[in-house]
């Protein structure tokens, strides 16, 4: 019987798991599962830089809420990959990191890219796999990838020394487990709770996180809002899960976004977090009334509790939950009591949202020359005005900027970088939410500094045939730091927060690609309607005002306590 490698068990696992596609940069010590993959359904998709490509599979993950998989080469591949990684692991996105290594004969041997790997990943991962024996490799696969979907999703590290990978084995010694785990607990004692702790309340607010998006609960929450009156907020993936138009929904949770959220989030007497965590953004659960009472609903048990105590821990998959919420509803009959009982405090929220937006309307209709970036951020979001549009953020300020405009439309049509914070997701994120959706529009809204990180993924996009339009706030420099120590210090360091002015659309148009620059704001939509007409991977490079400080950057001004 012929012999099996341990690349070609590898390529086949994937295959079996229908995995579409890889997200990889290609290299020695991962060559074996290369050639078994080549011919094969699954698409090897080759990124400039081993970051982008794990950005790419983090992305992939979240839109689909599958694993999305990355393969890299030992040593440097594997180290390039960590920033990607633990932004995943920060922002719960499924994702399976296949590495390469060096050999076990050669372990300590000082051959080429050695390094111990696994101890460095670890503390990032929900696991970290290193399979030793080439029988056991499909093993492995299968559990690296179910662990990565299964309870909470995040990234999972799975290792291959590439003599495990080369070496043969006969194929009765090899198992070939397939297992899927689909966990959605719900805890149906805990929806009468929550409804009469709802009873109780005068001023309450939902938030949907994350949790709500891979639970797929955008239908059970709009139902659930719409039977109990309670105001709705989003935020990280959960944004859409409930439409910002939708009229019980007051858009992102963030209290610095112009509207209801400071108020309702300071003034709510209780707040349920569906799938959402209580973190900086939150103030670490400050923000809210010491007098407020707090239901949090998570499918991680060590989520719960996290910086403020709650009055009641439900440990369940949202949208279970929340259909056992909607059936009590229902059957108790008292849907319109609740409707009636929040009615003034859905009003007063209105009247909140109104008046904070009105306080952002001068700088969102701005027609100062240079761009003021909230004008910018306000032209992208009407442009992008379908169900179906995609828009990326990344970048400090320029996040921010996007993060307290943006309108959610639909649910997994919003990305940004999450909780990590992490510079350069924006390329490799767009590049992967166009390859998945090639015909809906993909805008990248990013800042001049943070796009540099990846840079080269603008070749990628050209060579891949990927017509994502970029826009890029250029402000000349590193905003949110210079503003951030101005306000701190006095000044800012021009070392390390000043760059000048790069005409990133002029390098485009020398890649293949198009290139437009935009100094007046009357003219940002009709370059944005220019580029889409084009059909080209397509760069904006909007001269905006660098005297402009965010939300974003008084807060870092005042990190660890500081007060400007």
């Amino acid at each position: 019987m012929e012999m099996v490698s341990g690349g070609r068990l590898a390529a086949e696992a994937l295959v079996e798991r229908n995995v579409d596609c890889i997200f990889t940069l290609s290299g020695g010590h991962i060559t074996p599962i290369y050639q078994y993959l080549e011919n094969s359904k699954v698409r090897i998709f080759d990124a400039r830089h081993e970051q982008a490509a794990v950005f790419m599979a983090e992305a992939w993950g979240r839109l689909t809420r599958k694993p999305g998989v990355a393969m890299v080469t030992a040593g440097p591949g594997f180290t390039n990959a960590l920033s990607a990684v633990a932004n995943a692991h920060f922002a719960n996105s499924p994702l399976l990191l296949i590495s390469g290594c060096v050999g076990i004969d050669c372990s300590e041997k000082l051959d080429l890219q050695d390094m111990r790997q696994a101890p460095v990943i670890e503390p990032m991962v929900k696991k970290a796999l290193v399979c030793h024996k080439t029988e056991r490799v499909a093993e492995f696969v299968d559990l690296a990838y179910r662990t990565a979907c299964s309870g909470r999703p995040g990234p999972v590290y799975l290792e291959l020394p590439v003599d495990v990978l080369n070496a043969a084995v006969q194929p009765e010694t090899v198992k070939k487990p397939y297992t899927q785990v689909e966990s959605r607990p719900v805890d149906l004692e805990k929806a009468e709770h929550v409804l009469a702790m709802i009873r109780k309340a005068t001023r309450p607010i939902v938030i949907a996180g994350s949790g709500a998006w891979y639970a797929d609960s955008g239908e059970e929450l709009v139902e659930f809002v719409e039977k109990t009156g309670i105001p709705a907020f989003t935020s990280a993936l959960g944004r859409g899960t409930i439409p910002d138009r939708h009229p019980l929904c007051f858009e992102s949770s963030l209290a610095i976004r112009p509207g209801a959220a400071l108020v309702a989030n300071t003034g709510a007497d209780l707040v349920i977090f569906l799938g959402s965590r209580m973190s900086l953004y939150y103030i670490f659960g400050d923000l809210f009334s010491p007098q407020a009472k707090i239901i949090q609903v998570d499918i991680e048990p060590e989520e719960i509790g996290r910086n403020r105590s709650v009055d009641m821990a439900v440990v369940s998959d949202v949208r279970e939950l929340l259909r056992a919420c909607n059936r009590l509803i229902k059957e108790k009959g008292i849907g319109s009591d609740l409707m009636k009982r929040f009615a003034e405090w859905v009003a007063a929220l209105h009247q909140a949202d109104q008046d904070g937006k009105s306080q952002a309307t001068a700088d969102w209709q701005s027609e100062n020359v240079p761009i003021h970036p909230l004008r910018l951020a306000k032209d992208v979001d009407e442009f992008m005005n379908r169900d179906d549009d995609i828009v990326v953020a990344d970048g400090g300020d320029t996040q921010v900027w996007m993060g307290i405009t943006r309108t959610a439309r639909s649910p997994g049509h919003y990305l940004d970088s999450g909780l990590y914070g992490c510079l350069g997701v924006g390329l490799p994120y767009a590049n992967a939410a166009k390859l998945l959706n090639p015909d809906k529009r993909v805008c990248l809204v990013t800042g001049d500094g943070s796009v540099g990180f990846n840079f080269m993924e603008f070749e990628t996009a050209i060579r891949k045939k990927l017509p994502i339009v970029v826009v890029i706030s250029n402000d000349l420099g590193w905003g949110m730091i210079r503003h951030s120590q101005e306000l701190r210090i006095g000044h800012a360091i021009e070392e390390g927060t000043f760059i000048g002015r790069v005409d990133s659309h002029t390098l485009v148009e020398a890649l293949g690609g198009k290139g437009i620059c935009v100094e007046k704001p009357s003219d940002i939509k009709p370059a944005m309607a220019q580029a889409f007409d084009s059909g080209k991977t397509t760069v904006i490079n909007v001269m905006t005002d660098p005297t402009t400080v965010s939300p974003g950057s008084v807060a870092l001004a005042n990190l660890g306590g500081y007060k400007a």
